[in-house]
């Protein structure tokens, strides 16, 4: 017998179609079984029932890129684990083996109706490792997975210019150099791998000698995972298309500070786009163009925008009201939603199961009375693969 959840008559925005409607849904063994006007029947009358009438039903909230359980909340030095400061090429270092899920910015994150994060590496590197998908809710990491090796972190501009002078890194033509040379170096490490017969029948004396750093490339060059490129300003952003091109690799543009001065640009290229953090203070010459207005011109452009925290700058539980501001800036409602939902988990590759409301899905809900996007509104639960995780 399977485990049943019945959300009952509740206003159902699914992120798919614009205009809501209300409707059951059938929840079994943590994913989205029926939706249906009226649903009867057997399971129905054995199910655990939650009354949604007059409740507002939205997917879980899905972050597209940020550090959760990476930096501690009120730890400082023993709880970041986000970036490695010895070395300014690290792709074989994986977010999932610094993941802290007792953390209590997880539990934000569900008082916030965030259910799923893209988080990983920060961007004092210029490959930095390996981003992960998980759910916000969980004891032991391994369990809270949806894909453990995402996206590649790589990063552009005055973060590794910053970090790494003393490593030889000190403009903007160093740090495309050293991502196309370890580009160039994984191209013939998998050329020699092929010559060897890797894997199915190796001829072990052509074999080349094992390399942590290019074997974690090879899903790169392979096109099985995107870069994941942080990139404020334009010429940074263009910068990582151009690389990306050269190279026939899929690309992710995170930040996009400067994307209302290239909307056009960005729509042509086609490349997915996540906006933010817009809140606070330029602290840098690269933010210079940030605000709340870009996600909409973007949208409005017609590219595929998601809206991010980068958690910690920004606490993970105010995502929504970060497209809250965009829409308050001139941001469409509905472009809005999507960008915290199944914009999102498409930009992270997790569309299969997150960021709507479909039968098949998880079952990931946020009920609200009211707007996601409002101050004022009350989050009454927060619901992971068919639980409530808050309430």
């Amino acid at each position: 017998m399977g485990s049943y959840l019945l959300l009952k008559q509740g206003i159902i925005h699914n992120a798919i179609t614009e205009e809501p409607f209300v409707a059951d849904i059938l929840v079994e063994n943590g994913k989205i079984k029926k939706i249906a006007p009226v649903l009867e029947g057997k399971v129905i009358n054995e199910a655990e029932v939650i009354d949604a009438t007059g409740i507002d039903i939205y997917p879980g909230f899905v972050e597209a890129h940020c550090h959760l359980g990476l930096d501690g909340y009120a730890v400082g030095y023993a709880g970041q684990d986000y970036n490695e400061i010895n070395d300014p090429i690290t792709p074989q270092l994986s977010a999932v083996d610094a993941i802290n899920p007792q953390d209590e910015t997880f539990r934000m994150a569900r008082e916030g109706g965030v259910t799923c994060v893209s988080t990983g590496p920060g961007s004092s590197n210029i490959i930095g490792g390996t981003f992960c998908v998980i759910k916000t809710y969980g004891k032991r990491v391994d369990d809270m997975i949806v894909k453990e090796k995402s996206a590649m972190k790589i990063a552009f501009g005055e973060n590794p210019k910053n970090c790494y002078k003393e490593k030889g890194v000190y403009s903007r033509m160093s740090v495309a150099a050293k991502l196309r040379e370890i580009l160039h170096k994984t191209q013939i490490y998998e050329k020699k791998l092929e010559e060897a017969g890797y894997p199915d029948h190796i001829d072990y004396s052509k074999l080349p000698a094992y390399d942590d750093k290019l074997e974690a490339m090879l899903p790169v060059i392979r096109r099985e995972i995107p870069l994941k490129a942080h990139a404020h300003r334009a010429d940074d952003i263009f910068t990582a298309i151009r690389i990306a091109k050269e190279f026939n690799l899929d690309l992710r543009i995170d930040h996009t500070t400067d994307g209302a001065l290239i909307a056009e640009d960005l729509a042509k290229e086609g490349f997915p786009v996540a906006v933010g953090p817009s809140f606070g203070h330029a602290g840098k010459y690269e933010l210079k163009n940030k605000g709340f207005e870009t996600p909409g011109i973007l949208a409005d452009a017609g590219c595929q925008v998601s809206i991010i925290t980068d958690s910690p700058v920004v606490e993970e539980r105010y995502l929504t009201l970060c497209a809250g501001r965009a829409v308050f800036n001139g941001m469409k409602e509905f472009e809005a939603l999507k960008a915290v939902t199944i914009n999102a988990a498409k930009h992270i590759g997790a569309a299969d199961r997150v960021g709507s409301i479909e039968e098949g899905k998880d079952a990931d809900f946020v009920l609200i009375k009211g707007t996601p996007f409002s101050v004022d509104s009350r989050i009454l639960y927060t619901i992971i693969d068919g639980k409530v995780v808050y309430h």
